[in-house]
């Protein structure tokens, strides 16, 4: 894996922040925040796979690539929003969010299952970026959001390259890695995203406090509203792959429709508690 692209390729002339409302900022600001946190997974991939140089290498070139897109997300929020001050929200972030260090062990119970959890969350990172892409006509966010959610795409083969030669050598039933890939589309709603979303938009008030229902409700109504049927499909598609279901048939028809109007009914939900 190698960058192809930097933020010198983006056309930052042509910003166009009259195209930007409030909610898509806020939603830009939460996403340079938990990108730019990268270099807490790659600590936590290398301690889990320290003697597996080749995945160590791959991790190191993933976390640059992932603080790269934080680092594009940041400056576009700032040119837009010149209060933004991205560093200080940074900071607070990480302060109030980590990850265990520690740990030299998957919390997913095997590297395997590691690895299952990784293809889910980056299957989750391609459609949301592609979702955020399609939903603006801002051309530099267009712009940035594609260029990370093909790499995102990169990432997600990566991860499922390795996946594949762990699984030569140890088992994981298909059971399991539905019930990893399942556990991990749920962690969604702990605390990094609502974390992230306060000290990016709440926290530089004087009188913040973090209240994490309250701000994972305001970061979820925003970030569904961005989604189309076809976002969900595409990851849809890319969590089967990873748990060895065959990506085709009516099966996956039914489950995109019900995934699709599960989220319907949440923004809907979300949208009433905030009115």
């Amino acid at each position: 894996m190698s960058q192809t692209w930097t933020l010198d390729d983006m056309p930052w002339s042509a910003l166009d922040p009259a195209r930007v409302d409030a909610e898509l900022l806020e939603t830009v600001k939460t996403a340079a925040l938990v990108e730019a946190n990268s270099a807490d997974y790659v600590t936590y991939l290398c301690n889990v796979f320290a003697d597996d140089p080749a995945f160590v290498e791959a991790a190191r070139v993933w976390g640059e690539e992932e603080a790269q897109h934080g680092a594009a997300l940041a400056r576009w929020a700032e040119r837009v929003d010149p209060t933004f001050d991205f560093a200080a929200s940074l900071a607070r972030f990480r302060a109030g969010y980590s990850l265990p260090l520690e740990t030299t062990t998957s919390v997913r119970g095997s590297r395997t299952g590691e690895l299952v959890a990784r293809c889910v969350v980056e299957s989750g990172t391609c459609s949301f970026y592609s979702a955020l892409r399609d939903s603006t006509t801002e051309p530099v966010l267009r712009r940035i959001c594609h260029a990370i959610a093909q790499d995102e795409a990169a990432h997600y083969r990566l991860f499922h390259v390795h996946l594949r030669r762990y699984l030569a050598g140890q088992r994981l039933g298909f059971l399991k890695r539905l019930k990893i890939a399942l556990g991990r589309v749920q962690e969604t709603g702990d605390d990094e995203l609502a974390y992230a979303y306060f000290s990016a938009n709440v926290w530089p008030a004087a009188d913040a406090r973090y209240e994490r229902e309250a701000c994972a409700q305001a970061y979820w109504r925003r970030a569904m509203a961005r989604y189309q049927r076809q976002h969900v499909r595409s990851a849809a598609h890319m969590i089967a792959a990873a748990v060895d279901l065959r990506p085709g048939g009516r099966w996956l028809d039914w489950v995109v429709a019900g995934v699709w109007n599960l989220l319907q009914w949440r923004l809907a939900r979300l949208r009433r508690v905030a009115a």
